[in-house]
């Protein structure tokens, strides 16, 4: 009759199940005992690279901004209410 096997003391969701014969079971805990082991792609780990980068860029383009506040300040910014319209009416349409 085999032995009931304990489950490996892991947190992932490796278990060995009870009532195996001797040698499935010795080969289960094996392999639940052993390390996991993670190979990333090149493909992800240049993800991971562009997802570094982005993290450190800044939100806001503070030379933009400075711009905008000296334009709006002068009396020289323009606004053009035909783009604005525009770009309005197509966020409108992405949004059906």
């Amino acid at each position: 009759m085999a032995e009931p096997v304990a489950p490996a003391k892991s947190s992932g969701s490796n278990s060995v199940v009870a009532g195996k014969s001797q040698g499935e079971g010795s080969a289960a805990a094996a392999a639940a005992q052993s390390a996991d082991h993670v190979t990333l792609t090149e493909s992800a780990r240049s993800m991971q690279k562009i997802e570094e980068a982005v993290a450190k860029t800044p939100v806001v383009n503070a030379d933009k901004v400075a711009a905008v506040k000296h334009a709006i300040s002068s009396g020289t910014y323009k606004i053009d209410a035909g783009r604005i319209a525009g770009k309005l009416l197509k966020y409108e349409r992405g949004l059906k």
